[in-house]
């Protein structure tokens, strides 16, 4: 496998260093796992999207009812506190 060496500040490492589960991490290996939990291996889809806007819409238009609200109607055994 090919490496390059990356230029980080003094600061910046001591921060991955901190981010290490293992004394043995790599800071390859920290860089890897920081990327790979903001990937997003599951986008929306434009259905999920435009399901979103429309709710926002809804709340913005106050076309919605609190859990509190919904907890008190008959058969629900939800109880908000």
């Amino acid at each position: 496998m090919a490496m390059r060496t990356i230029r980080v500040r003094e600061e910046t490492k001591a921060r991955l260093d901190d981010l290490k589960d293992h004394p043995a991490d790599t800071c390859d290996s920290i860089i890897c796992r920081l990327i790979d939990s903001i990937y997003d291996d599951e986008p929306l889809t434009r259905e999920e999207i435009e399901g979103i806007k429309v709710s926002e819409a809804d709340i913005q238009a106050g076309r919605f009812r609190s859990l509190e609200e919904i907890s008190r109607e008959p058969g629900d055994d939800l109880v908000v506190r």
